[in-house]
C-alpha cells in the first residue's frame, strides 16, 4: 500500500499530529478533539496546515 503521512497542525490547539495521507476513517485532534483529515475513497482531504512530508512510500 503505498501513500504519505504528513504532519499536519490543528487549527484550532495548534498540536502537531501525524496523519496519513490516504486515511479510510476520519482523523480527530487528539487534544481538541476537530477534524483534521476526511476519507474520500482515495486521499484523505486534510482540512489543516500541512506541515510536512514524514514519510513517502
Amino acid at each position: 500500500m503505498a501513500g504519505n503521512f504528513y504532519n499536519v497542525r490543528c487549527g484550532d490547539c495548534e498540536n502537531e499530529q501525524t496523519v496519513f495521507g490516504k486515511a479510510s476513517t476520519e482523523v480527530a485532534c487528539a487534544v481538541c478533539g476537530t477534524t483534521l483529515a476526511r476519507p474520500t475513497g482515495g486521499k484523505a482531504e486534510i482540512d489543516h496546515e500541512i506541515l510536512e512530508t514524514v514519510e513517502s512510500r
